[in-house]
């Protein structure tokens, strides 16, 4: 990308500057203003053009907190190349609450979008046009539904060389190679050519200290890859070495009931090993939940209440799932003992 120019909804930002940015949207209908919250740091040196974007679903909070301690850090004030850091891109689905948006439609299947299509399609066409299509690498923050747990993981396409190195830099054990979605962010990031990783962690409407910390200290190893940081000395004591799961997928409730949940997430599970089980409201066990093959669990359903069929635990399929377990336990100590609880 050009690093002299550079213009997001009519300002234009300079090397050196940093600039807060309110990206017009439609208004309400109570003829309330509803901008969506941009920040753009930019370096004196030349370097790469990185966005992280958080709040896609409105009711995943935990990027939102992860991007307020990047930019309360020391470390950006002196980096290459520029940052552009998006809070609240869904600012109607934060404010009701909701991973939606107020026509109901979800904002990350509605991209490339349009400016004269829907609600979803013009603030997608306009985050693709005024952030997207001004950079060469973003990282999307996510997590797990309402009622629903994502341990720390990160997604994306790894046959791309480039986003295979951004996703082992983050420094997480847990690695899911996924198919890009039609009408995704990543899907229309890669059209164009922008290299996008996902992090997913923790649940939505909460905050979880754990995966804060993790998604920061990740998106600065990225910075840190791409050239926009310097790199820090290699520390093998405390390195976590990344697994790709090739393979995962959702266990199913087999009847309805009350659930007496056994398997936590990050635990490694053997074929037929107990998950959960069912009852009735008599205290009657229904079925258990067991496991279909070896794995790691990296999502699970958290309100004890369970319809037939409906998914309950995600499991990745590793080969060497019980390192995935040492690595986990790894990525606890190391955040437990670093900075990033609060700033860098």
């Amino acid at each position: 990308m050009n690093f002299v120019n550079l213009e997001i909804a009519g300002v234009t930002i300079l090397p050196g500057e940093s600039k807060q940015i309110q990206l017009p949207t439609p208004r309400l209908f109570t003829d309330t203003k509803l901008p969506i919250p941009v920040y753009v740091q930019r370096g004196k040196r030349p370097g790469p053009t990185l966005f992280i974007s958080a709040a896609i679903h409105g009711d995943e909070l935990n990027g939102i907190e992860i991007v307020a301690r990047l930019l309360k850090s020391k470390k950006i004030k002196a980096l290459r190349g520029t940052l552009i850091a998006v809070p609240m891109v869904n600012v109607y689905g934060v404010l009701n609450q909701s991973r939606y948006l107020p026509d109901r439609r979800d904002l990350n299947r509605s991209f490339p979008g349009s400016a004269k299509g829907s609600l979803a399609g013009r603030i997608a066409h306009l985050f693709i046009n005024e952030i997207v299509a001004k950079c060469d690498y973003g990282i999307d923050l996510h997590t797990g539904a309402i009622h629903r747990s994502n341990l720390p993981q990160i997604r994306g396409d790894f046959s791309d060389e480039t986003t295979l190195r951004m996703a082992k830099s983050f420094g997480l054990p847990v690695m899911l190679n996924t198919d890009i979605r039609e009408g995704s962010l990543r899907q229309c990031a890669a059209d164009m050519g922008v290299k996008v990783i996902l992090y997913e962690a923790g649940e939505a409407l909460r905050y979880d200290e754990l995966s804060i910390r993790a998604g920061l200290k990740g998106v600065v190893n990225v910075m840190r890859e791409i050239g926009m940081l310097n790199k820090r000395k290699a520390n093998k004591e405390h390195d976590i070495e990344p697994f790709i799961a090739r393979q995962s997928g959702w266990v199913r409730a087999s009847e309805s009931g009350l659930v007496n949940h056994v398997a936590q997430l990050g635990d490694h599970v053997q074929k037929g090993d107990t998950l959960a089980t069912i009852s009735d409201p008599y205290g009657n066990e229904l079925s258990k939940i067991t496991a279909p093959a070896q794995g790691v669990i990296i999502g699970k359903q958290n309100i004890p209440l369970t319809q037939t069929g409906e998914a309950m635990y995600h499991v990745a399929y590793f080969k060497q799932p019980d390192s995935v377990a040492v690595g986990l336990e790894l990525l606890q100590d190391n955040l437990d003992l670093t900075e990033y609880s609060i700033v860098l």
